[in-house]
């Protein structure tokens, strides 16, 4: 069997109000860092896996550092294929603004999202395709032991669809948190979901407002 850890990076600018991150390099706010610290003791404590992935944009790689620095392990492995969505010509704009430019398009995101591709940029099905690139890689490498993959909101609600047996229509039924931690069990090719956003390890840092489609 083997046991994947699913983790949200920590807190950005352009969570509230909203954006669209994507590919944005964003680092860690002080808010962030304090998350990512949160998440490492509870990794620690709870699991303490024997492997590390990240996304290569720095929001992860930060968040994966504070993890492999409290579970004692090698710097974390970069996959490409956990990037963020590409969000093309609408990356860090905020909704409003993506609303005006086009507001047939931004209708459907928030309706049928499924059936968007954002202007020179990405659709769900390419995200899900790399997300499940990635997970096979995992699984080959891994067969029995627990890994933690660091990644982000899109990505993380496509992945756990396709474990959960959902159609990409299902994205926004998913909440993904920063900081969250998603436990999976993969044996024989089924897929079990212990834990769904959980962030619990996040009460002792300062509360902040995390809208339904962050």
């Amino acid at each position: 069997m083997t046991k994947i850890l699913l983790i949200r990076h920590g807190h950005v600018e352009g969570i509230t109000p909203e954006r669209f991150r994507g590919r944005e390099p964003l680092e860690l706010t002080a808010l962030g860092r304090a998350e990512a610290a949160a998440l490492a003791r509870r990794v620690a404590t709870g699991w303490k896996p024997v492997r590390l992935y990240t996304s290569p944009l720095g929001r992860c790689v930060e968040t994966a550092q504070a993890i492999a620095q409290a579970c004692a392990l090698a710097p974390a492995a970069i996959c490409e294929d956990l990037n963020d969505i590409d969000h093309g010509a609408w990356q860090f704009k905020n909704f409003a603004e993506a609303e005006a430019e086009d507001p047939a398009l931004f209708a459907a995101w928030l309706a049928t999202p499924q059936l968007v591709r954002f202007p020179n940029g990405e659709s769900l099905q390419d995200l899900a395709a790399r997300a499940a690139d990635a997970l096979r890689l995992i699984l080959t490498c891994h067969p029995s032991e627990t890994i933690a993959l660091v990644s982000h909101d899109s990505l993380n609600r496509v992945l756990l669809l396709q474990l959960l047996g959902l159609p990409l229509a299902s994205y926004w039924r998913i909440a993904q948190s920063p900081c969250c931690i998603n436990e999976i069990d993969i044996a024989d090719g089924e897929a079990r979901i212990l834990r769904l956003n959980e962030t619990s390890h996040l009460n002792e840092v300062s509360a902040q407002p995390n809208p339904r489609r962050q």
